[in-house]
């Protein structure tokens, strides 16, 4: 008769004596401790991710601060508002707190980010980013620190739990409302091409045109960054263009760009939607306060910080789940028809 031994555990004492190191400097890097010479914290956390170390315990401790951490690139404050109001609903349905941090680029936070969040050692971290480097990954999984990616502006790694929403379906949805108003000249401002939502969007475009046998128009869709002003400049380049080659409507890749296309075409004194109809995306309150009313892809940010923070939180109780299948969860999109779109003159 054979019996499978249990996997022996790393030790603390184990990863000391590899690295060449004090105990006492372990518990220091592991605890993000700012007194540690760099190469020794590069040596321990080498040996730390070769041993696949993970601390003790997990869930909800006196060793955690009853804490989420958010943290975004950039505060949209109409976007981000969403957000942080979805993730602070489950917070406080759990008796936590959230902590709001800026850092990085909208693709990473900033190295000296990971340092802090060990120190500061929450339940769990929601990132509004395309991924984390996989030594980031190796440091807050070795804390059992879990982390959950918010609308991924890129494609995450398989082994990143992540909430997203439908941006095909959304683009989609939008480009087939203007065709059904009987538009053919559609052009498109999506976000920055190097993103994954930006890319997916444009592709729902493109198969919508595809389906109706309308030409694709490649002079048609521009790239800008989802801000008010990449969608002002994008627009007055396609509303410059001649009358008989001029868009009648124009898929903006986020209502924040909508806007900068609503200002663009008044400084043209092109009426909107009599002239031009626009289509907006992601539904923020501003859009049903406007003159006219944005029609918008409507995409559920409060509810995909929500489901960050339950996912978030879930991990940390249950440290098994992490190691199975890794969640992935993409929210439906759904067309609002307001003010801005109309049949073409």
């Amino acid at each position: 008769m054979t019996t499978d031994a249990a996997p022996e555990r790393v030790t603390l004492a184990d990863i000391a004596a590899e690295a060449g190191v004090s105990l006492a400097t372990i518990s220091k890097v592991l605890n993000g401790r700012s007194d540690v010479a760099a190469t020794t914290r590069a040596r321990v956390e080498h040996v730390l991710a070769e041993r696949g170390y993970r601390r003790r315990g997990g869930g909800r401790s006196e060793a955690r601060a009853e804490l989420i951490e958010l943290v975004f690139h950039e505060l949209d404050p109409i976007w981000s508002m969403e957000v942080i109001d979805g993730v602070e609903s489950v917070a406080k349905e759990h008796g936590l707190s959230v902590v709001l941090t800026v850092s990085g680029t909208r693709h990473s936070p900033d190295p000296d980010w990971v340092e802090g969040v060990m120190r500061r050692r929450p339940v769990g971290v929601v990132l509004v980013f395309s991924d984390l480097a996989p030594e980031h990954h190796e440091q807050l999984n070795s804390r059992a620190i879990p982390f959950v990616i918010v609308d991924p502006a890129g494609d995450p790694s398989p082994d990143v739990p992540s909430v997203g929403s439908a941006n095909w379906s959304g683009g989609l949805a939008a480009t087939r409302h203007l065709i059904e108003l009987g538009h053919r000249r559609i052009a498109a401002i999506t976000g920055p091409a190097d993103m994954m939502c930006s890319l997916a969007r444009i592709d729902g475009y493109r198969s919508a045109m595809n389906s109706a046998g309308l030409p694709i128009d490649e002079d048609r869709i521009r790239f800008g960054d989802f801000h008010v002003s990449g969608g002002r400049d994008r627009a007055r380049e396609l509303l410059d263009a001649p009358a008989s080659e001029r868009p009648t409507a124009i898929f903006a890749g986020s209502d924040m760009q909508a806007l900068g296309v609503l200002e663009a075409a008044r400084e043209r004194g092109i009426r909107v939607p009599e002239d031009l109809s626009v289509v907006g995306y992601d539904d923020i309150p501003l859009a049903r306060w406007l003159t006219p009313k944005l029609t918008t892809v409507h995409q559920p940010l409060r509810r995909m910080g929500e489901e960050a923070a339950r996912l978030a939180i879930r991990l940390a109780e249950d440290p098994l789940e992490a190691g199975a299948a890794t969640p992935r969860m993409d929210l439906a999109t759904s067309l609002v028809v307001r003010d801005s779109t109309a049949p073409p003159a």
